[in-house]
């Protein structure tokens, strides 16, 4: 997408969110423009979804505007620049009277306590927040890392194989550090002291320590020993800052942050993490060699559950560690066959409708992205409204991660190098022991499989008569693209997020 355009598709987005005094905040993940914003009820969603480049809306903490992986890093910094000449040119805003604010506000919060604010949604989302900002770094790294293997296997370019692994390796052996100083961020400690104490789990000095009668080594406990550590940082800080006058608080604060929460992580944290991942990968491991294609139908039939209710967020920090023990995850092909399901089922729904305009021009709009991984635009514009096409699109998720997990149990393991990509997007951080040129064709049975049975079961199974006779409607006008969901997260394997 050019200059010109991305800054068109920002300029055209600004004025239906209310223009630049409305935005309070602006983010971007992998996928999605995230705003905050003053008045919710300037937002006009239907015209924002008939956007050129917009495959949807989603509204969570932050209104979200789904742009897709590589647009949405070009479009919001155009979309930044616009917001702030426009603060610096716009006239003072007609005013608004207080009563009116309180009770928009009160309404929106009602409305989003009762959809979003669990403890225990809320846990999972900053989870999520935790590691979504870490995963272009991990795309990068598991292109590069693919390659590198293409290479080594092809034995072509010796002397810049040592190169591309130092590049692709460099940020996995420090995830840990990442981790931890996203996660201190998070949850209201200083990063850089939790980015501190994690990065003790990396330091190659750390296998001169025994713990728990047994010597540690770098790396020990990984992602959820950093995320361990980090926590308990952010908990030291907050609790020195109750006492430490204020005087001595930036030496004494920071130091028994480090020293009370890295004694605490060497002689304890990173064995109990430790001995957590190890029962992680064994479990995955063994998961889908003896389950193989029951475990695979299971997992993909009841990902986009999962995703409707924010479940999936959990599965991130097992995705991560999944990683940096054997360099892929095994369960991410597995859960993409969710939306192989469901791009199967929405082009049994364009055929099996074919005078509803309507929906046949969501779903056009809508199948390029579902292609490449970004379902909410079919999920909540065409199957979930529709009822029976979102069970068997399910369906469909199920016979593929089946067909994906009997090769797992045959041998023929694989995995993903990378948290969030799915549908063709993976085909460049798939990994698998069987070589790239098999691994990619079993990658690619199991999206045809997905499709295939998500259509039939679809087509066959997805209407009633009555439904038929109500949605094939002639002369209706086309309308925008689908909107995206009232409560998902980041495209995670989903994605993420």
């Amino acid at each position: 997408m050019s200059t010109d355009k991305n800054r068109a598709t920002a300029a055209a987005i600004l004025p239906l969110v209310g223009g630049p005094d409305n935005i309070t905040s602006i983010a971007h993940c992998m996928t999605r423009l995230r705003i905050g914003l003053r008045d919710r009820s300037l937002v006009r969603d239907e015209a924002l979804k008939a956007v050129p480049g917009v495959l949807g809306v989603v509204e969570d903490d932050t209104y979200q505007i789904v742009l897709g992986p590589g647009t949405v890093a070009r479009v919001t910094p155009e979309f930044e620049a616009l917001v702030e000449e426009g603060r610096s040119a716009a006239a003072p805003a007609a005013p608004v009277t207080a009563d009116e604010l309180a009770a928009q506000g009160a309404a929106l919060k009602d409305a989003r306590t009762a959809r979003n604010s669990t403890p225990f949604k809320l846990l999972l989302r900053r989870i999520a927040n935790i590691f979504v900002p870490l995963i272009p770094a991990l795309i990068g790294c598991g292109i590069i890392a693919g390659l590198n293997g293409v290479l080594t296997n092809a034995g072509w370019l010796p002397t810049v194989v040592p190169a591309l692994a130092a590049i692709a390796s460099g940020f996995m052996s420090l995830i840990a550090v990442f981790v931890g100083y996203n996660t201190a961020k998070e949850f209201g400690g200083t990063a850089i002291l939790g980015g501190a104490v994690a990065a003790i789990i990396v330091f190659p000095g750390v296998a001169k320590i025994d713990a728990f009668g047994q010597q540690l080594s770098p790396g020990q406990g990984g992602v959820l020993g950093a995320l361990a550590a980090a926590l308990l940082a952010v908990q030291v800080e907050k609790w020195c800052r109750t006492w430490v006058p204020e005087a001595l608080d930036v030496l004494v604060t920071p130091t028994l942050t480090v020293l009370v929460s890295g004694l605490v992580t060497l002689f304890g944290l990173m064995f109990l993490a430790g001995e957590v991942s190890t029962a992680i990968g064994s479990f995955a491991n063994w998961l889908l060699a003896t389950g193989g294609a029951f475990a695979g139908l299971v997992l993909g039939g009841l990902f986009l559950p999962l995703v409707m209710l924010g479940l999936h967020q959990a599965l991130i920090p097992i995705h991560a560690t999944l990683i940096q023990q054997s360099g892929h995850t095994v369960l991410l092909p597995i859960l993409a066959m969710a939306g192989a399901g469901q791009v199967g089922a929405a082009i049994a729904v364009y055929y099996r409708l074919p005078r509803n305009r309507s929906i046949r021009t969501t779903i056009k709009s809508a199948l390029p992205a579902g292609f490449l991984g970004v379902g909410e635009p079919l999920i909540y514009g065409v199957s979930l409204p529709l009822g029976r096409p979102f069970v068997t699109a399910c369906v469909g998720g199920a016979a593929g991660g089946a067909f994906v997990g009997l090769f797992n149990q045959l041998g023929s393991s694989f995995g993903s190098t990378a948290i969030g990509p799915s549908g063709w997007a993976l085909f460049p951080l798939l990994d698998g022991a069987a070589g790239m040129g098999a691994t990619i064709a079993l990658y690619a049975g199991g999206l045809a499989v997905g499709y295939l049975v998500g259509f039939v079961a679809t087509y066959f199974f997805g209407f009633t008569r009555q439904m038929l006779t109500d949605l094939n409607t002639s002369g209706e006008p086309d309308t925008e693209p689908a909107s995206a969901p009232q409560e998902a997260p980041t495209p995670v394997p989903a994605p993420t997020h």
